[in-house]
């Protein structure tokens, strides 16, 4: 096995033992075989490449390539062209799928079922992190700095953990890393031959030349120490991470997603998400949307439901879901006494909000949506499967609008056991203060209904709380007790506390996520922008169920079930909802039942509304543009570097060693004079073919005012090269790519700043690739001449040339 081989043997093994530390964070394994092929794979490409061989660049490239092929035939084949040809489409599908991955990874503990989106973002960081191990080991050999991404592939992992067998992660990782070192220190070693021990050492030797001053070569000694300071971070990174405040699967900190800072809704960690929105400069508008409810500042759009509080935040329980039934059943709770109204809604979301959950008014009756969408019954939300995101959806839904009288709230009996225990749990790390301020405020208060619109009331108007969406603050116990001291936040502190304090009162309570109501706008459609997001508690009731409360000032409407002396002249006529509906999602309600009768009075509705579902105003950018720009990126930033990029290439070939045959050792020579020739002319000394080996190393040191170091070099080469061409047995020199690396650097030096960069980025000697060209064409042309028959074909396309030209 040749060394560049047994190097990427071991670059493969060493990302997988790195990938290892990833095992305690999902369910099962099977991710890790799946992620070892496809190392395999493209292990085997950049073999390929290099034995044609392709410049570096191109072989990462090639790689690169493969793995974006694999990808997409191994997640999105079904989207994607002849089912392996990575299009708009199955581009599209992997960015869905990052996505929904993305929130997968914040909903669930440690180990996480191995969603399609989870899977992606293991498989494919694996895959990318051994491209980046390979490429730096093998296709650059550079092993050292391999290990920082096998170093950042273990702290992740390991820092989420929880520390879970990290230790024996850490070993096998650390062996890995050690393993590959070892390799390249062999295969620089094998290309200069046996090196033998004992003997005494003679200056400027070959034995010195490898040992140095300090018994190891320059590179072996640079390879220890960073492969030492890689293991000391690995070590110490672990330790730091989990006072990131935020976990990947399930970590400790406030919250165990992300904010997307794209303006949607992080179901998991609202606070991040919420008040990145409410603080966005421009309230880009998410959806939009038509209804017939007579009050649509009553109609919010629920996203789900925020049920656990375990003392460091408020997150969403893990529930089976099933199929969307076609009407859903009846909300918990809803007893037949209660004035209950259908509604009908068109919704539309804009292609720029993606969400996995589905905004929809609560409680819902019946939707009807395209898509993949499952259905969680204790929440009654509908949950994106497969990677389904809300991107550009249009969707009908039935809801109920549910208007309990202040008498039903107050004459509700006592909640089952089962739902008491669960949703009036409190952490023990929550102060007493929470608890102690509850009863102080709810003072005097004879059942749970007056304790909750007197925690309502409070926080909205007599508690003397300040709505500040700039407050830097967290979800937890401790954040809940600064809150109600300092008394300044948003709608996260007001909703999470109140549903703290009705908990520790005994009332079940959850906090729920969406939006408000939006803005009316002159067509009679609704629009949800950015600033439209929202949190706020729902408290149960036995005979009413989950029922919304308003704590936060000036946000939102507060529900005419809380407010004193409020009529009731809404529609009873309607105990339960209609369930004879038609198979096909029906047109948008018209203007007259759309638009309110205050604003119909006064002629706001427009002259004509078209039906159907409101369109998104923002449509996003199209996938094709988005690849032009891409791809007209890569050539902006590529086109300009190419002769940089040439001329590294061919000083790491030339300089590089090819084998230790006499006449291997002549063509290092003549590579080297090359080298330094070319060298020379990137740096204004043009090459003159008509001097020998000696009067030009003269005439090189003369213009480009060597120091002594560097003309000395240039001499040591130049007769090296007058051995290679006039000795009858040529004895070439060792340490020939130090010298002309002496002599670079020597020009270098003399040179001024303006030269130094053009020799860099504007290489002279560049234009042997254009001769290079020329050349070949030449030959094949001369070859096609050869051919039999060639003649013919050519007389054939002179008078097709004549007769169109």
């Amino acid at each position: 096995m040749s060394g560049r081989a047994r190097l990427a043997l071991c670059a493969y093994a060493a990302t997988l033992l790195a990938a290892g530390a990833l095992i305690p964070l999902v369910d099962g394994v099977g991710w890790l075989v799946q992620a070892a092929v496809l190392l395999g794979v493209q292990s085997g490409v950049g073999a390929l490449a290099r034995r044609v061989p392709l410049a570096r660049t191109l072989t990462i490239a090639v790689q690169t390539l493969v793995t974006l092929l694999l990808l997409t035939l191994v997640f999105v084949r079904d989207h994607a062209l002849f089912g392996v040809l990575p299009g708009p489409e199955a581009l599209m599908r992997l960015g869905e799928l990052l996505v929904a991955g993305g929130e997968d990874v914040g909903t669930y503990a440690i180990p996480a079922p191995m969603t399609d989106g989870i899977k992606l973002m293991v498989v494919g960081g694996v895959v990318l992190i051994g491209l980046a191990v390979d490429a730096l080991a093998v296709t650059f050999r550079s092993a050292a700095p391999a290990g920082l991404p096998l170093l950042a592939l273990y702290s992740v992992a390991a820092g989420l953990s929880d520390g879970g067998a990290s230790w024996l992660w850490f070993l096998l990782a650390a062996s890995g890393y050690l393993l590959l070192l070892l390799a390249e220190g062999r295969d620089r070693l094998s290309q200069w031959g046996r090196v033998f021990g004992g003997a005494a050492r003679n200056s400027g030797g070959l034995a010195d030349g490898l040992a140095g001053v300090g018994g190891g070569s320059s590179p072996v000694r640079t390879g220890r120490r960073i492969g030492v300071l890689a293991l000391g971070i690995a070590l110490v990174a672990p330790l730091a991470l989990p006072a990131l405040d935020s976990g990947l699967l399930g970590g400790k900190g406030p919250g165990n997603g992300r904010g997307s800072g794209g303006g949607t809704i992080s179901a998991v960690n609202p606070l991040v998400s919420l008040q990145n929105n409410l603080n966005q400069p421009d309230n880009r508008e998410v959806m939009t949307y038509r209804s017939n409810i007579e009050n649509p500042q009553s109609l919010y759009l629920r996203i789900l439901a925020l049920d656990e509080f375990n003392g460091s935040e408020w997150r969403s329980s893990t529930r089976r879901l099933t199929d969307v039934p076609d009407r859903l059943p009846q909300p918990t709770g809803l007893g037949r006494d209660v004035s209950v109204t259908e509604v009908r809604t068109n919704i539309s979301a804009s292609r720029s909000y993606q969400q996995t959950y589905l905004p929809l008014p609560y409680p819902a009756s019946e939707v009807r949506v395209g898509g993949r969408w499952r259905y969680e019954p204790e929440g009654r939300t509908l949950v994106g499967d497969d990677g389904q995101t809300t991107r550009g959806a249009q969707y009908e839904v039935g809801s109920l609008v549910v208007e309990p009288t202040a008498a039903q709230l107050a004459a509700a009996g006592s909640p089952p056991e089962e739902l008491v225990r669960e949703y009036t749990q409190v952490p023990g790390s929550l102060p007493g203060v929470v608890a102690e301020t509850a009863e102080q405020v709810t003072e005097g208060a004879s059942n749970a209904y007056e304790q909750a619109v007197k925690l309502q009331d409070w926080f909205a108007s007599d508690g003397g709380f300040t709505y500040d969406t700039t407050v830097t603050s967290g979800t937890g116990s401790s954040a809940i007790a600064r809150f109600l001291r300092d008394r300044e936040g948003f709608c996260i502190h007001f909703s999470f506390s109140m549903a703290a304090m009705a908990r520790t009162l005994g009332i079940p309570a959850r906090v729920a996520v969406g939006f408000t109501p939006g803005t009316m706008k002159a067509d009679g459609a609704i629009s949800v922008g950015l600033r439209d997001a929202h949190a706020w508690p729902e408290l149960y009731f036995e005979g009413v169920g989950w029922t919304r409360f308003e704590p936060t000032p000036s946000r939102g409407s507060t529900p005419s079930w809380t407010r004193p002396e409020v009529p009731t002249d809404s529609a009873s006529d309607v105990a339960q909802p209609s369930a004879d509906t038609s198979a096909e999602p029906s047109a948008a309600p018209s203007a007259e039942d759309s638009c309110p009768p205050q604003l119909r009075q006064e002629g706001g509705c427009g002259p004509s509304q078209e039906p159907g579902a409101a369109l998104p105003t923002d449509r996003g950018t199209p996938a094709g543009t988005v690849l032009l720009v891409v791809l007209a990126a890569v050539l902006v930033l590529v086109l300009p570097l190419s002769p940089l990029l040439w001329r590294t290439r061919a000083r790491n070939r030339r300089l590089g060693s090819g084998g230790r045959t006499p006449a291997d050792a002549a063509a290092r020579t003549l590579a080297a004079w090359r080298e330094i020739s070319d060298e020379a002319w990137d740096h204004g000394i043009a090459p003159d073919e008509s001097l020998t080996p000696r009067k030009a190393a003269a005439r090189i040191v003369r213009l480009g005012r060597l120091d002594t170091t560097a003309a000395e070099a240039v001499h040591r080469i130049a007769g090296s090269v007058e051995q290679v061409l006039y000795a009858p047995e040529p004895r070439p020199a060792a340490g020939l790519a130090e010298d002309a690396l002496t002599v670079r650097a020597g020009l270098r030096a003399s040179a001024g700043r303006g030269a130094r960069l053009r020799a860099t980025l504007l290489p002279r000697s560049s234009v042997r690739v254009v001769w290079a060209v020329a050349e070949r064409r030449t030959a094949l042309a001369e070859r096609w001449a050869g051919r039999p028959g060639a003649g013919r074909w050519t007389a054939r396309l002179r008078r097709l040339t004549r007769q169109h030209g």
